[in-house]
């Protein structure tokens, strides 16, 4: 994950998490990261619940236009804010390693839904 004027280092631990917790293990995992930074009332991530929560992240160093810009990127519909659907979208986009290496968890997760 980059910003404008700075990096911000990211690790790609999903891979593991997958092996480790398997796929319902994971998709509870993603859902529990959901609600930690979503505003309890709206049910979303908006601008000021990840504001809120950003210290939870380690990255209470951001700028108010990097937030946005993090919104921006998960916010599908346009509403303004990210609903779980979208954070666990964002998160398998932002996930390289996942992408790369997890087609097989991808099939399971669909053959799980079916």
């Amino acid at each position: 994950m980059a910003s404008i004027g700075h990096a911000v280092e990211f690790q790609d631990y999903f891979p593991s998490m997958l092996e480790g917790l398997g796929t319902q293990g994971f998709m509870l995992e993603l859902c529990n990261g959901f609600r930690l930074l979503m505003d309890s009332d709206k049910g979303l991530i908006t601008f000021e619940s990840l504001k809120r929560n950003i210290v939870l992240l380690g990255l209470q160093e951001m700028r108010d236009d990097d937030l946005v810009c993090m919104l921006m990127e998960g916010d599908l519909d346009g509403d303004g804010a990210i609903n779980q659907m979208e954070f666990c979208i964002l998160m398998f986009r932002l996930s390289p390693g996942f992408m790369d290496g997890s087609k097989q968890g991808m099939e399971e997760l669909s053959a799980n839904e079916m």
